[in-house]
């Protein structure tokens, strides 16, 4: 079972701005809840203790946020002070944090909700199903996106990720995915994206997916945090 968690939040949220000129995208508001503390609270539905948080822009402010709220998890700040390192940069500098097990990584820019914790658990099976696999990531078509202007990630056939068919990509990366830590020995950079990971993996057969039935709710653009305001969601 998965026993960690890392909640990716060290990005500029540029294009939100300028609700993220001072203040970090995660601790943007949804209803009563930031996209942080939604992110952490779905985290603790899924019964995972320790969650790493990795920051850099406006750090401070998310660091005092954790230490004033009273979440249940065992939480530990992971700070990219000299430099931002990219998504898979900045998995790579907090691999050690992770005892060399398959942990969960997650995005706060989605808006999570109980419906995903039937999924993520589906990932979690298929993924301990076969100990052969180095990564499996939550994904959906993009007519399920409440962003209508995403073009496509990824394809999705027979449970594995492929970016072969180009002119069609149909699926999205939703957020959420279950990696090992071995698919980041040997690389050449430690600033990268999670892409340059994918690739490699997708070119072996390596890349796995389950797709979600769940309509897409992602904070995107500023244009779609204000239309997400709208709808008044109920996100617990």
């Amino acid at each position: 079972m998965i026993k960690k968690a890392m909640i990716l939040a060290a990005g500029f949220g540029r294009r939100i701005q300028p609700l993220t000129l001072n203040c970090p995208k995660p601790l943007l508001k949804i209803g009563d809840e930031t996209l942080l503390s939604n992110t952490l609270k779905f985290i603790e539905l899924l019964e995972i203790k320790q969650v790493i948080i990795n920051v850099h822009y406006l750090s401070k402010q998310i660091i005092q946020y954790i230490e004033k709220k009273n979440f249940k998890s065992n939480i530990k700040i992971v700070e990219e002070k000299d430099k931002i390192l990219d998504t898979g940069g900045g998995i790579l500098n907090a691999i050690n944090h992770f005892s060399n097990e398959p942990f969960l990584t997650i995005n706060p820019d989605t808006i999570w909700n109980l419906n995903y914790l039937k999924e993520v658990k589906i990932m979690e099976k298929n993924f301990f199903k076969n100990r052969k696999n180095k990564c499996l990531m939550l994904v959906v078509n993009k007519k399920k996106s409440f962003d209508k202007s995403f073009k496509g990630d990824f394809n999705l056939k027979n449970n594995l990720i492929t970016r072969k068919n180009k002119n069609k990509l149909d699926y999205l990366y939703t957020g959420i995915q279950i990696i090992e830590p071995g698919v980041f020995n040997d690389l050449d950079s430690n600033v990268f994206s999670i892409n340059k990971i994918w690739d490699k993996l997708s070119e072996k057969d390596q890349l796995h997916g389950l797709e979600s039935k769940i309509d897409f709710l992602h904070v995107s653009t500023l244009k779609i945090y204000k239309s997400l305001l709208k709808k008044n969601l109920n996100i617990k």
